[in-house]
């Protein structure tokens, strides 16, 4: 017929299904539709992806530019959706796990994984994989901006921070202002999706060309999001330490960040990272949190957080400082006691940082992946700064399943007296003072019975507390719609998981008769980057796509320092 003088087998592919298969295989199949047909309520419904139709394929097919062993061809760099779109849809996964399990990854491996390959050879195949994919990342750039691009804007609450944010892209310094009473600074909170996660998690990222998914493409995807943001602090979560090590340091470095680094404390090869411009802020003290209690049973998942105290540049008050925190909380839905566990050590940590000689506390900005939804107990806990968890099921805590398996209850109380935190998410024992400016030994102001006060004891309660005034950079809905905001999209769910949380300027209310006034001053909102609805997402295949790649939004605010 058409292709008189190819192979017979090459003749027959036209007439063939053809789908995706693990990332990089092809499988030629000729069983009926209904064989192949994704499961429903994968994607939404107005998202990108063909469904199959009983037609002739052979139309629209054309042939690759390969005819030799099936090996070389399986290890080529062709898709078959670069040729045609209208052929392509994907197969179930049978390794996949159910909608509410939790993925590989999420979990602690027991045992090391079989695998019947040398690291020799997957080394070198995945660096022919990855040569393969830069240059055609190179390829794309000479000859043209990539597509598919989604424009977020910036939303002002201030027309005075409009102004500042045109003036900083001019060049001008705060500095040189003469208006040192104010410091604005910004910050952004953003998951880079580890690489090692990415691979171990592959199911979640069946919607993307596996090109896009080495880490040679997305790394410049990433720093080129960072360059253009300019954020002054970057809270950074799912760095992987190798990573971060050969090319994220000395990369964000050579942009004037300094940068802190915790790397987790299991076998999971990524942490949480903080970096600030060096021409806005100082380091005053960087304190690394470990979830891991090797003396208690509940505490055994290896996440971890950093908490930095900074000193801003060019203001007029000497001792001002500003709290930041960033974590990156379990992810396992059903395990809600662990979450609010990991949760009071990091508050814990804070209000020991960030506590001013005068009892009170400095602003506190805390940012990461909280693996819970807006609205969920936690959220409410860490909004509202009190929980009252009496009859709360484990597996609703995080909210991020609507019917959750199981109905086991949150004991009283959720940890144990020996984790040394009450309640009120503060450490019980008051530790001595460290060494100050002067250099003072610790015995030679030995302190008596009464200088290591033990916070009251409470009886066993089921109310959480925590002693700080949160509020939440983003609304999480759309006003206008109602319809949610999303920080992170892949192939199992869309949701907002990510969250910069900050202490607000109290604006007067503090100087009302009987409100508490804890804070030194506080953090004024004069704006943030916008979000997007999964809906937008979708337009350009999710993420992460061809020009964000991440599975998660940045998230960036613009704050004014407020002095008491």
């Amino acid at each position: 017929g058409r292709h008189s003088m190819l192979p017979r087998h090459v003749q027959r592919l036209g007439r063939d299904w053809f789908t995706h298969w693990n990332g990089s295989q092809i499988l030629t199949l000729n069983s009926p539709v209904s064989s192949c047909m994704r499961w429903a309520g994968h994607y939404p419904p107005w998202a990108s992806f063909p469904l199959p139709i009983s037609a002739d394929f052979s139309a629209n097919w054309r042939v690759p530019p390969f005819f030799g062993p099936w090996r070389q061809f399986q290890n080529s760099n062709w898709h078959l959706d670069n040729y045609t779109q209208s052929c392509c849809f994907h197969l179930p996964n049978p390794s996949m796990k159910s909608e509410g399990e939790e993925p590989l990854t999420k979990k602690r491996r027991l045992s090391a994984q079989d695998d019947t390959s040398t690291p020799e050879q997957q080394t070198d195949l995945s660096n022919q994989k990855e040569v393969s994919c830069l240059s055609v990342a190179q390829n794309e750039e000479k000859h043209g901006s990539k597509k598919g691009t989604i424009k977020r804007h910036w939303e002002y609450f201030c027309q005075q921070s409009k102004t500042m944010k045109i003036a900083k892209n001019k060049g001008s310094d705060q500095s040189s202002t003469g208006s040192e009473a104010t410091f604005d600074f910004t910050v952004m909170s953003y998951n880079i999706l580890s690489q090692n996660l990415l691979e171990d998690n592959s199911h979640l990222y069946k919607h993307c060309r596996q090109r896009l998914l080495f880490w040679t493409y997305r790394f410049p995807n990433i720093l080129q999001e960072i360059k253009e943001l300019d954020a002054d602090v970057l809270c950074l979560q799912e760095v992987q330490e190798d990573h971060y090590r050969t090319e994220i340091k000395s990369s964000l470095e050579s942009l004037g960040y300094h940068c802190e680094y915790k790397m987790r404390t299991g076998r999971k090869p990524d942490g949480c990272a903080i970096c600030f411009k060096t021409s806005k802020f100082s380091l005053i003290s960087s304190n690394p949190v470990e979830f891991f209690r090797r003396d208690i049973p509940l505490l055994d998942r290896d996440n971890v957080g950093l908490v930095l105290l900074l000193q801003p540049r060019f203001h007029c008050k000497a001792n001002a400082a500003i709290c930041i925190a960033n974590t990156h909380l379990l992810y396992n839905p059903r395990r809600g006691d662990i979450k609010l566990t990991q949760l009071a050590m990091l508050l814990a940590e804070i209000a020991s940082v960030a506590s001013q000689k005068d009892g009170s506390f400095c602003p506190i900005i805390i940012c990461g992946d909280f693996n819970s939804v807006p609205g969920s107990p936690l959220y409410r806990f860490i909004k509202e700064g009190k929980l009252n968890y009496e009859g709360l099921a484990i597996g609703k805590v995080s909210g991020q399943e609507q019917f959750p398996r199981g109905q086991r209850i949150l004991s009283i109380p959720i940890w144990p007296k020996k984790l040394g935190i009450s309640q009120n998410c503060v450490y019980e024992i008051k530790q001595q003072q460290k060494e100050e400016n002067t250099g003072e030994k610790l015995e030679a102001a030995k302190p008596d019975n009464a200088q290591e006060i033990v916070v009251a004891s409470e009886k066993l309660s089921s109310k959480l507390r925590h002693h700080f005034k949160l509020s939440s950079v983003y609304s999480h809905y759309f006003p206008e719609t109602g319809i949610p905001e999303v920080t992170t999209c892949h192939s199992r769910s869309a949701v907002t998981v990510d969250y910069i949380f900050y202490s607000a300027a109290n604006d007067g209310i503090a100087d009302q008769p009987g409100a508490e006034d804890s804070f030194c001053g506080g953090l004024k909102l004069l704006g943030r980057l916008a979000l997007l609805t999964e809906k937008d997402l979708w337009t350009v295949n999710g993420l992460p796509n061809e020009n964000n790649s991440s599975d998660h939004l940045p998230l960036v605010a613009e704050f004014r320092l407020i002095e008491r």
